[in-house]
């Protein structure tokens, strides 16, 4: 399978290629920047991997939440192309791509994923791993990092736990994990 993955939700710019199960990864300034260099970035990748945008199965990619801006970026680029090449778009939720890169980093199953909303507030969400696949046990939402929700024995991942540390719930663990487009692919 032929798969363009992106992540544009956060100050880091996550793109990934997956031709015939190898994968290929980029990553960059994201923020503001990330509308500057994600498509020569996507075309520097496909070039790379000897694959035309229109033989891609689909294009993934982060719809949040996350950055206003970078979101904008993530969900005009995925439309422009996929419109373009007659490409479908599979948009999934940033919060489980979180999961799952705490997933693949500590093996965590039971992860409340958190993002840094700015003025003080997080974006956060809980998702259980059940072996096979991810069950999302509160949607996704913004509040207080004290209103966090953590389960007894549950991990905690994302950009906000530095930045919120101390405001936040115990949990089992925190996992130093982010929005990969990698993830987005599994």
């Amino acid at each position: 399978m032929n798969l363009l993955a992106f992540d544009t939700s956060t100050e880091i710019l996550s793109i990934a290629l997956e031709r015939d199960g190898a994968v290929t990864a980029h990553e960059g300034a994201g923020g503001a920047q990330a509308s500057a260099t994600l498509i020569p970035a996507v075309r520097a990748l496909l070039a790379a991997a000897g694959l035309r945008l229109a033989e891609l199965d689909a294009i993934v990619f982060g719809r949040g939440p996350g950055s206003f801006t970078g979101l904008r970026t993530a969900c005009a680029v995925a439309q422009g192309l996929g419109l373009g090449a007659n490409v479908p778009l599979l948009p999934l939720d940033t919060l489980l791509a979180i999961a799952e890169d705490a997933r693949a980093v500590a093996g965590a199953t039971n992860v409340v994923a958190l993002l840094d909303a700015r003025m003080g507030e997080v974006y956060w969400g809980a998702y259980a791993f059940d072996g096979s696949a991810w069950h999302c046990t509160q949607p996704p939402r913004l509040a207080q990092p004290e209103q966090v929700e953590v389960p007894a024995g549950w991990h905690i991942a994302g950009n906000a736990i530095d930045l919120y540390r101390d405001r936040l719930p115990a949990a089992a663990g925190t996992v130093p994990a982010r929005p990969r487009a990698e993830a987005l692919l599994r």
